[in-house]
């Protein structure tokens, strides 16, 4: 095997993230083994890399413990639209807890490196704006979204504990709401969510006021924010948060994409869901100065067009 050539784990890789993570890992020609349930990553989403000799897909729940030789893990596995995390609460804390708990057992026992893919939800609805990675949150325990925001943050401190009880080389990345190809059109996310109602002359659906604002990054630019945390050094652990911190309210997205789609969409209102957050924007200070310069560099527009033409044609196709 050449020298330079990792053997990379990825959980979750038949994810929205995931998979665009596989593609970018074997394109710096590394081997990857993709590990996946499927309860909301797809196969269609690797299917492609099959034919790949150094990509592995498995069939496996994070909730066992899973056996492999590897240098790498990037631990993505995880339902991560309210949609899906609150369809099965137990199962979604289950995966981050239990999930990091066998993940990281594999890192101590091979001595591989692992990433945490946490959120920008450990910040829950936020009192600090921008949100630094000092800043503890404003999470509410027993709320409707706790099953996420709180097996996130546990899973943050089993990372710390097995770094520092059992110098296991961790790396956590605090991930701010992302969009792009590849996200599933029913997932409950605000971007695929607009973009399939205006591409489909449906009324957008906006909850609340359509005020409350939020920060979208293009999927690539969080792969290259991964990637980059991965390869810092030894003694840097994280959390790093790694988001775009041009922040936009729902309306002004609605009607971006609205005018991108050529669409007849009207946009209607909804009460604003339980514990909704009002405002989510990064500080991306610390990704820029320990990520080599590391900052977004797709704009809303032009991720906009490139995700509604993946829409576009996933739609005249099912």
């Amino acid at each position: 095997m050449d020298a330079r050539k990792k053997r990379i784990l990825v959980t979750g890789g038949a994810g929205f993230i995931g998979s665009h993570l596989c593609e970018q890992l074997l394109a710096e020609g590394n081997e990857v083994i993709c590990l996946d349930n499927f309860f909301t990553g797809a196969k269609q989403k690797v299917v492609h890399l099959l034919s790949n000799p150094y990509f592995e897909l498995v069939r496996h729940d994070v909730t066992m413990p899973f056996y492999i030789e590897v240098d790498e893990i990037y631990n993505l596995a995880c339902p991560a639209s309210p949609v899906h995390y609150q369809f099965n609460a137990i199962k979604t804390i289950k995966t981050s807890v239990m999930g990091s708990i066998n993940m990281l057992g594999l890192a101590k026992r091979v001595k591989a490196k692992i990433l945490q893919a946490s959120t920008s939800e450990v910040y829950g609805d936020p009192e600090l704006h921008p949100q630094p990675e000092s800043y503890w949150g404003n999470v509410n325990p027993i709320g409707v979204r706790s099953c996420y925001d709180e097996g996130k943050r546990c899973a943050e401190s089993l990372f710390v504990n097995y770094h520092q009880q059992n110098q296991v080389v961790i790396k956590i990345a605090r991930i701010f709401n992302t969009y792009g190809p590849k996200m599933e059109p029913d997932d409950g996310r605000v971007v695929s969510n607009f973009i399939v109602q205006a591409l489909q002359n449906k009324d957008i659906t906006i909850f609340g006021d359509g005020l409350q604002s939020r920060s979208f990054q293009y999927v690539d630019d969080l792969v290259d924010g991964l990637r980059r945390l991965m390869q810092t050094p030894d003694d840097f652990l994280g959390p790093v948060n790694i988001g775009n911190p041009h922040e936009f309210t729902m309306l002004e997205l609605a009607e971006k994409i609205i005018a991108l789609t050529g669409s007849r969409s009207k946009i209607t209102y909804l009460p604003l869901p339980e514990d909704d957050p009002i405002q989510r924007q990064p500080d991306i200070s610390l990704a820029k100065e320990k990520l080599n310069g590391w900052e977004p560099k797709v704009q809303l527009e032009e991720g906009l067009t490139k995700t509604i033409a993946y829409f576009d044609e996933l739609l005249k196709t099912t």
